[in-house]
């Protein structure tokens, strides 16, 4: 299982060089893999299945109806800017642009305007 969770956290630090995000710090969330950005976790491996990302609640919402098959919700996280992810089903297009969605949700603001005017250029 720990492969699992290990291949997870790969393919997410992948994705996010791939995304061009500036200042990832690999770290950790309450003991699970999780990149950091101005030391605030962005995404995190729950599980050998689930990736839990960072969002706003509108945009929650809107995954939550769009895609069941990929976002969930569980009771504790009703609520919180957060959304359970099934790592299997997401795709690597689908979740580069999560990626990208929750790095800018949680960086320093001046962090990702630069993010923003240079993905502009």
């Amino acid at each position: 299982m720990a492969g699992n969770v290990d291949a997870i956290f790969e393919r997410l630090k992948r994705l996010a060089a791939e995304a061009g995000l500036p200042d990832v710090e690999e770290s950790t969330s309450y003991g699970n893999p999780a990149p950091k950005v101005g030391s605030k976790s962005f995404v995190a491996v729950k599980n050998a299945e689930t990736i839990v990302i960072s969002i706003s609640l509108d945009d929650k919402d809107h995954l939550l109806e769009m895609a069941p098959d990929v976002y969930f919700q569980t009771d504790h996280y009703v609520g919180w800017p957060h959304l359970p992810v099934r790592a299997a089903v997401i795709g690597d297009e689908e979740l580069r642009l999560r990626l990208v969605g929750a790095w800018l949700f949680r960086a320093p603001k001046k962090l990702a305007a630069g993010f923003k005017d240079q993905a502009r250029s």
